[in-house]
């Protein structure tokens, strides 16, 4: 199996991973994530399977933080509702960021090994919206498993008195 294929299947696996915990999670901002993030997914494997076919690929520029972040902002009553997530819940999110960290690594490979600058900035914009994935179930999974510090280290408000850090 080459690159291609190889990336064609961690999206398709991808996909059918976040469906299946979108349609279990109890947490509804968790299930919207879920959500979104499989709609990137199915881009992601439309430009690989456009790239298997040969087809010119347009690199659309996508911005999954900011999709959730609205997503959040739609929500904000039911997450400010004290959440009490599922050992399932907290392993779904700790499966999805393994899942992202190794699509992050992955295209990171597959852009040092790219043939062309076109295909390099496909897979670093690729990387890119992994590790972007990555950050959003990192942040949920923090958030889930310890609500009040995970509101500290955010606002930075108690430990610092609100300067930003560096």
């Amino acid at each position: 199996m080459n690159a291609i294929e190889i990336a064609r299947k961690m999206e398709t696996d991808a996909i059918k991973f976040y469906t299946e915990a979108a349609r279990k999670t109890g947490y509804p901002a968790g299930t919207k994530m879920f959500e979104t993030v499989t709609e990137d997914e199915k881009r992601h494997l439309e430009i690989v399977n456009k790239l298997i076919k040969g087809l010119d690929v347009q690199i659309q520029d996508v911005h999954p933080m900011e999709n959730i972040k609205t997503v959040f902002e739609k929500m904000k009553d039911e997450m400010m509702e004290k959440v009490e997530a599922t050992s399932d819940e907290l392993e779904a999110f700790k499966i999805a960021m393994e899942m992202e960290k190794e699509g992050l690594d992955f295209y990171r490979k597959l852009m040092t090994e790219a043939k062309s600058e076109k295909e390099k900035a496909l897979f670093k914009k690729l990387a890119g919206e992994e590790e972007q994935h990555y950050n959003i179930f990192s942040n949920t999974y923090n958030f889930l498993q310890d609500t009040g510090n995970w509101f500290m280290w955010d606002e930075h408000s108690i430990v610092d008195g609100g300067t930003p850090w560096a």
